[in-house]
């Protein structure tokens, strides 16, 4: 879902509209898979070996694997309703970001406050694309960190070109 233009003023265009990094999905993904394979491997124990007391504590251990995995999509799919409504927006003014599905958070910068733009990724985070994005603003709250964003070298260029075209 792209950023809604309704937020823009008049004379104002999106340059960049980006969605956090698909890393996201990462942890909740494996936890699900995992606990998928736990609640296939309950049903491999033969039936006919066990004792009813064993048995019965399959039967425990099946419905409990079931409850984690009705969590682990749940936590899933609120990820991915998160992941949704987030927003790292740059257009021709200044940098914005929102986040949340409910309770909302924004955060906006106007390009002629920019002081200074710097990104950070470790080793991993460069192998998959992602990392952080440090924007210092002449503003109150001085630096505003945003993490999770997708390729943040070639971000912190749209920026610095932004802000000289904005000057």
């Amino acid at each position: 879902m792209a950023f809604s233009t309704k937020y823009l003023n008049d004379d104002e265009h999106v340059i960049l509209d980006l969605h956090p990094h698909w890393w996201t999905f990462v942890e909740p993904s494996i936890s699900l898979v995992v606990l998928l394979i736990g609640w296939l491997k309950c049903y491999d124990i033969s039936d006919e070996q066990s004792s009813k007391a064993l048995r019965l504590l399959e039967t425990v251990s099946v419905r409990a694997v079931q409850a984690a995995i009705i969590i682990a999509v749940i936590r899933l799919l609120s990820r991915a309703l998160k992941w949704r409504r987030t927003h790292f927006v740059l257009t021709s003014q200044r940098v914005i970001f929102r986040s949340g599905v409910i309770a909302r958070t924004g955060v906006e910068i106007p390009l002629y406050r920019v002081n200074n733009i710097n990104f950070h990724q470790s080793i991993f985070e460069r192998m998959i694309g992602a990392g952080d994005l440090l924007i210092e603003s002449g503003g109150e709250d001085g630096l505003s960190v945003f993490d999770n964003i997708r390729d943040p070298e070639q971000v912190q260029s749209f920026i610095q070109r932004a802000v000289h075209n904005a000057s």
